[in-house]
């Protein structure tokens, strides 16, 4: 097995002493006798902002799924906040790729945001001004009337995140939700993905192909070997927050950070 790759001091963009929310100890998932996943172990902070990469088929995904509760390790724990997960939480949101089959077709977006009030039991007086609130964060606050037929790729997937956020999640998990975009919106919605996170504290476990957008958004890069799929590189990212997508990724740091993920891909696939 290939050593791992470690770029961690003084790195990780986080307080000293933050709390440990999610924690994953030597976790294996096989699909029969075929392993995805062997000895994964991490530690996520609350808040922290935790992109993972990796080539085609390294098990990104199915990671994500066992920390949303959506599958079970073969052996090993997830937890959050100390407790195992053991089915899908209130309190973790996921962000698919696919918006166009996470939201409802025969709901406008008030109604889709109003989904998630409704599963939490948020009584229906509160409703009207939590969904405004967030309709107008996620630059949506003129198109409550619209069907997710009638909203561009860039607004369904806005509004598939203001449904999560009507969760008051404490984790966010995003499946690759912007590769579907194209470069100028993909680029927005990373800008506002980090505005909201900012100001709500959300922990997110975001995956991607996107090396650069890894970096930009992550307070540390998680990256994958394949067959099985195990932690072959840890690196944290020490760019200034608020990141800006001119300045931010012309710093030596990120175009350091770039290449050494990109000679790890290359390295983990030949």
């Amino acid at each position: 097995m290939q050593a791992q790759m470690l770029d961690l001091p003084g790195s990780r963009n986080k307080p000293d002493g933050a709390k440990t929310l999610i924690s994953l100890s030597d976790v294996h998932i096989s699909l029969g006798r075929r392993p995805i996943l062997t000895g994964i172990n991490l530690e996520i902070a609350k808040g922290e902002f935790l992109c993972i990469v990796g080539g085609s088929g390294c098990g990104k995904t199915t990671l994500l799924r066992a920390v949303a509760g959506l599958i079970q390790p073969t052996s090993g724990s997830v937890k959050i906040d100390g407790k195992a997960v053991l089915e899908p939480r209130q309190d973790v949101a996921v962000v698919f790729q696919d918006y166009g089959k996470a939201l409802l077709p025969w709901r406008n977006a008030y109604g889709n945001v109003e989904l998630a009030l409704e599963a939490n039991g948020t009584p229906r007086e509160r409703r009207k001004t939590i969904i405004e609130d967030l309709l107008a964060k996620v630059g949506l606050g003129e198109q409550g009337a619209k069907y997710p037929s009638e909203l561009s790729g860039g607004m369904q997937q806005r509004l598939q995140i203001a449904r999560c956020l009507a969760q008051s999640p404490a984790v966010m998990l995003m499946d690759e939700p912007f590769g579907a975009l194209d470069a100028m919106t993909r680029q927005a919605l990373q800008d506002e993905i980090l505005e909201l996170v900012a100001s709500t504290g959300t922990t997110v476990f975001f995956v991607t192909h996107d090396l650069e957008e890894a970096v930009y958004l992550g307070d540390r890069v998680i990256g994958l070997r394949p067959n099985p799929g195990r932690v072959g590189i840890e690196t944290g990212v020490s760019l200034a927050r608020p990141r800006n997508q001119l300045t931010s990724r012309e710093d030596a740091e990120f175009l350091r950070l770039r290449r050494k993920l990109f000679d790890f891909i290359q390295e983990a696939e030949a």
